[in-house]
């Protein structure tokens, strides 16, 4: 019962987070549109893709939203996750260079490092820890 309830709040905070990546993703768009147009947004957007398809792997091979795994299993997903997220990131960094290369890079890792720093919002993001007595 413990564990579907954290579970549950893992659920809750990566929806928390995903929205606010999704909302710094169209900030991002909408300020490279409204200053370069149309090259700006879409290097607003290549660098949106990169931060989230990473973080995406990562959830998806951590195992984070099953409450079935042991401790000892947990730790061995968890580090195979972040070594495919970090192998995915410099694989699509590299893809993203050599075949289409961002026409305003500023763009590009502006709302790369924005969408990345979200996570910093997660002490807010996450629901309180509420003792049962």
């Amino acid at each position: 019962m413990r564990q579907r309830r954290e579970v549950t709040r893992r659920q809750v905070y990566i929806r928390r987070l995903s929205t606010i990546q999704a909302s710094v993703a169209f900030i991002s768009v909408l300020l490279g549109f409204a200053v370069s147009g149309s090259a700006g947004a879409l290097s607003s957007l290549l660098g949106v893709a990169l931060a989230v398809t990473p973080n995406g792997l990562f959830i998806a091979r951590s195992g984070v939203l099953n409450h079935q795994i042991r401790a000892s299993q947990s730790a061995k997903r968890l580090f195979r996750a972040e070594m495919g997220k970090f192998g995915l990131t410099v694989v699509l960094f590299i893809t993203v260079f050599l075949v289409v290369p961002p026409s305003n890079p500023a763009f590009f890792f502006c709302a790369y490092v924005a969408v990345v720093l979200t996570h910093w919002l997660a002490p807010w993001l996450m629901p309180k820890h509420r003792p049962t007595n």
